[in-house]
């Protein structure tokens, strides 16, 4: 695997990050790693990873929209609608053309780190409940249980992570992007027999 410069990625990168999403973005790398360490993943993969899922988060919406289309990435209806949903992609596209990453995994992580999908590798599914369990967040619905299953069960914390994350879209929050929907479905069933519906 390339060996990245991660103090140098992360000088660039403050520049393009506001302070709240520099500081949010350290807490999630520094997560990311420490449940690589618990659940047996590359360090290295998961802190670029954690360090480059929100690269593209503070370009105004418009933009994300044109750069998209300059760069050929698909956009959906729903991601016209709710435009802040295209920094995942779009950070993925930027990780590999700006920041140099050549890794598949470690793109793919940063894609699917706000939506989730079924059948999540290792990697993506750190780097989804890094995003959420990190320790600058506070305000998720049941945060201390989710963030105690995610260094003993992965796809459980997962699990509850969508749950949660669809009941506050659903109560009016947000768009949902039917990826979280299927992701959800996907990990309901898997877990469904692990423990009752809290």
């Amino acid at each position: 695997m390339k060996q990245y410069n991660m103090a140098k990625i992360q000088k660039r990168l403050r520049k393009e990050l506001d302070e709240d999403r520099y500081r949010h973005t350290l807490g999630v790398m520094y997560t990311s790693a420490a449940l690589a360490m618990c659940h047996g993943e590359d360090l290295q993969k998961a802190q670029i990873a954690g360090l480059l899922h929100d690269c593209a988060k503070c370009i105004p919406n418009e933009k994300k929209i044109r750069m998209c289309q300059k760069y050929e990435i698909p956009v959906s209806d729903i991601e016209l609608q709710a435009p802040y949903l295209l920094h995942s992609k779009l950070g993925a596209y930027l990780a590999e053309k700006k920041y140099g990453v050549e890794e598949r995994e470690i793109l793919s992580a940063i894609t699917w780190h706000t939506t989730g999908k079924p059948q999540m590798t290792l990697l993506e599914k750190i780097v989804f409940m890094a995003d959420y369990i990190e320790p600058m967040r506070w305000k998720a619905a049941n945060l201390e249980e989710i963030r105690r299953m995610a260094f003993q069960d992965l796809d459980q914390a997962v699990y509850l992570t969508l749950r949660d994350t669809l009941h506050y879209l659903e109560n009016g929050s947000g768009q949902v992007d039917s990826m979280t929907h299927e992701a959800y479905q996907y990990y309901h069933e898997q877990c469904k027999d692990r423990q009752p519906e809290g």
